[in-house]
């Protein structure tokens, strides 16, 4: 189901209510106003819920220029890890932000310690993927110091990404430093905002810039039969799990290097492959070993170019190797995918391998560790001989209809009334919170708001996500869920 096609006929663009129709709009927000909720916290919560994902402003510079101060500045509270000295950020880390009324992902970069290509060359890898998946960036130079060497190369990055900049000339703590913030204009990227991010000086006007660079929001960044051109399917797993064999074997080619010896597969390889009369475009991925901040030189390259692959993708077929026990690492990966918000296909390789013993073991692993993806549609199959390659793509596109799809705010209410009848909320403090009414305002992965009439446990959330599951299908696909509960009439009055 394609969710830029209306119940009512209309096309989404032609309104803000995320996947609601203009009528479906009018009729929910009537239900809200007979419920008694504020009818701006309502629209405010669809629209937060329907966009999609939000923009992303991604904060670049070299190691101990103040980037994670200024992130604890945007966002308003002292979340990002600060010393004062280069390399205490070390994964990438995301953060909501509001401005001005509009919100905003924000990501923290940060230097690694040094690894056997340099600290310069960390920080550069670091800030080219920043750079890829934002849709704008701040890039901090500290004005005391003035452009570094380290400064330029990153310039070349951000001139060679056409992502529109920012400059933030940090340490500007008087009128006097304003100054040395001017001579940052020789960085050809525009007006240096002089800020200091310790203090909060100049950051409001920074933050207008900011605003005026970044999209309502975000373009997609993948094809589909709403948008046209191939869809996207990312091949990721640990190394040497198939990968590399299993992309082959669907395109009946050698498309891309096997070897036995792990980690072949460097950058994200695309391969356009025709199955079942439709073209598909296939990702194949370096297997991702560890931690993104532990990894050095080429292992760290290649996890970055990973991560960004599976953003850009609408499907993640996750490949795990069916001989060896499930691993933390295959735990972290499906968790990456997840929170990508990406339909996901298990597809456990070398099935051919496997005795009766090792199968019934690997059953009551995938029960307790794999627990969290129970919806995701399973494959077992064989790279090496072929065994079950038919069965890929149906899984695929099993993943996909999920992914799509939309349940009417009508049905969907009628069924949360039947949930909430035959299985009301435990009683917690003398009160009884109830799910009110609710609406999908969004998919790509589906994306539900309920209004409830007091605080919602996360056990609960969890049951009624199960039963949603029940009730509308969803296989493949990750559910976010949020929930809004009614203030008391008059609280905001007061």
């Amino acid at each position: 189901m394609n969710d830029h096609i209306q119940p009512d006929g209309s096309d989404a663009h032609e309104h803000d209510h995320g996947a609601l129709g203009d009528v479906e709009y009018a009729e929910f927000m009537e239900l809200a106003a007979e419920e008694g909720f504020d009818l701006e916290d309502v629209e405010g919560a669809i629209e937060a819920a329907g966009h999609g994902p939000l923009p992303v402003l991604a904060v670049v510079g070299r190691p101990n220029v103040g980037k994670s101060t200024l992130v604890n500045r945007i966002i308003g509270r002292r979340e990002a890890v600060v010393e004062d000295k280069p390399g205490v950020t070390r994964d990438r880390v995301t953060y909501e932000a509001e401005w001005a009324g509009r919100r905003f992902k924000v990501v923290d970069t940060g230097g690694w310690e040094q690894d056997v290509f340099g600290i310069d060359a960390s920080v550069a890898a670091q800030a080219e993927f920043a750079i890829d998946a934002a849709d704008a960036v701040v890039f901090v130079v500290d004005a005391k110091v003035g452009a570094t060497d380290t400064d330029e190369a990153v310039v070349r990055l951000l001139r060679k990404a056409g992502k529109p900049v920012v400059l933030c000339a940090n340490k500007v703590d008087g009128p006097s430093g304003e100054a040395d913030a001017a001579y940052l204009w020789n960085l050809g990227l525009g007006e240096p905002h002089p800020v200091s991010a310790l203090h909060g000086r100049g950051t409001g006007d920074m933050l207008d810039a900011v605003l005026e660079a970044l999209p309502e929001a975000p373009e997609q960044s993948f094809g589909g039969a709403g948008l046209g051109g191939p869809r996207r399917i990312a091949l990721i797993g640990r190394p040497n799990v198939g990968k590399s064999s299993l992309l082959n074997k669907v395109a009946g080619e050698e498309r891309v290097v096997v070897n036995e010896l792990a980690g072949t597969t460097r950058d994200p390889v695309d391969e356009l492959i025709e199955l079942g009369g439709v073209t598909w475009k296939f990702v194949d991925t370096a297997g991702i070993r560890k931690r993104v901040h532990l990894q050095q030189g080429a292992d760290y390259y290649a996890s970055l170019r990973t991560a960004a692959a599976v953003e850009k993708a609408e499907v993640a077929v996750i490949l795990i190797d069916a001989s060896e026990s499930i691993s933390v690492q295959d735990q972290r990966i499906v968790t990456m995918a997840v929170e990508a918000g990406r339909a996901i296909v298990l597809a456990f390789n070398k099935w051919d391998t496997l005795d009766e013993e090792r199968r019934y073991y690997l059953e009551r692993e995938i029960e307790t560790e794999l627990g969290q993806v129970s919806w995701a549609p399973r494959v077992n199959v064989s790279a090496r001989t072929g065994r079950h390659m038919e069965k890929l793509v149906p899984a695929i596109e099993t993943a996909l209809a999920g992914w799509e799809t939309r349940v009417p705010t009508g049905r969907l209410n009628a069924f949360l009334g039947e949930l909430v009848a035959a299985h009301p909320h435990p009683i917690r403090g003398g009160k009884q919170p109830r799910i009110l009414f609710g609406t999908q305002a969004g998919t790509k992965p589906p994306r539900f708001v309920l209004f409830a009439s007091g605080f919602i446990e996360a056990g609960y959330r969890r049951f009624i996500e199960r039963r949603l599951r029940e009730e509308f299908g969803f296989e493949g696909t990750p559910i976010h869920i949020s929930v809004r509960v009614r203030e008391k009439r008059g609280a905001k009055k007061k």
